[in-house]
């Protein structure tokens, strides 16, 4: 399987094995003048692959200008201090909100171990600070040149988490939009089956802010849809559908699982079986083999959006 693959005339994703996975979580390169700009950099240990893509384009690391986290949980930005240190002539770009956080990692490390438990080394190690001098903030609307006649316009989009931004490439029509379009299983492809589900993971998910951005979104009319996992889909408005009417399901069980028990990690239990249980019925349909690595990798994703959904549940019901 490639690790680097051209998506459009200037745009390509390479792999970051992220977890050990395939088609897990992409880092994009958007290229401009002789520039690079990089979208998302996953963990640390998705780090060297994205240098060997660099390369395998017939470019190098010197000539990344920008390296871009849509928001900072570590599968989309732990990377980017460890990355930094290759691309000398480079700059971090990311929400203001999360700004300080990749200067000082620590609450992020705390964060992650709470998650991940006793594979977070293997996971996210290292997490390398980010100095000051060489991080910027973007403001909701802000646009970032990266060429002759190629700009990035910023778009604040909360819901999956609040220092959240997307990345609308107007030459392209292109819109990255993190986690809070919901994730793409491209391994289902193969069946004929495009899935897209939402991403509820703890600890800022909510649902009303979630919606309102997809609004945003559609309003955008992009062609494009560049999902943080994983890979582009050019059905932009089957996306924004698909992701509000799981959305809807996923809020339904959460609160149904939450009515049923009353300890936090009795309820995630709970909403993780609903979840899963629920998305394997809908595969069911299409007769999705038992070897295919997507049941393992939503197995997972379902445990981390069990714990949003009952975290955002819990919020709700304490104010």
């Amino acid at each position: 399987m490639k690790n680097v693959v051209k998506l459009l005339e200037n745009l390509y994703i390479i792999d970051g094995h992220d977890l050990g996975l395939p088609n897990r979580t992409g880092s994009y390169v958007l290229t401009a003048d002789d520039e690079l700009t990089i979208i998302e950099t996953s963990a640390s240990p998705s780090v060297p692959y994205i240098v060997t893509g660099i390369q395998e384009l017939g470019f190098l690391p010197s000539q990344v200008r920008n390296i871009m986290v849509t928001h900072i949980h570590l599968d989309h930005a732990g990377g980017a201090g460890l990355l930094l240190e290759s691309c000398p002539n480079a700059t971090v770009f990311v929400h203001p909100a999360g700004k300080r956080h990749l200067i000082e990692p620590s609450r992020l490390i705390t964060g992650a171990k709470a998650v991940y438990g006793n594979r977070f080394d293997e996971l996210f190690d290292p997490i390398i600070p980010i100095p000051e001098n060489r991080i910027r903030s973007l403001d909701h609307e802000e646009q970032l040149i990266i060429g002759k006649n190629h700009s990035l316009t910023i778009y604040h989009s909360p819901g999956h988490a609040n220092h959240h931004f997307s990345i609308f490439d107007e030459v392209n029509k292109a819109l990255f939009t993190g986690d809070t379009a919901g994730v793409y299983y491209p391994d289902l492809n193969e069946a004929g089956v495009e899935l897209y589900l939402p991403s509820t993971s703890p600890n800022q998910f909510h649902p009303d802010k979630m919606r309102q951005s997809l609004e945003m979104f559609k309003k955008l009319e992009p062609e494009y849809i560049c999902f943080g996992h994983y890979g582009l889909s050019n059905q932009p408005n089957d996306v924004f559908i698909e992701v509000e009417n799981w959305l809807e399901q996923f809020v339904e069980l959460g609160k149904q699982a939450y009515d049923a028990r009353n300890s936090f990690e009795e309820r995630v239990m709970l909403a993780f079986s609903l979840l899963e249980g629920m998305v394997q019925s809908h595969l069911k349909k299409f007769s999705i083999p038992a070897e295919n690595k997507v049941h393992e990798v939503l197995s997972l994703d379902m445990k981390i959006c069990a714990m949003g959904l009952i975290d955002f549940i819990d919020k709700q019901n304490k104010n």
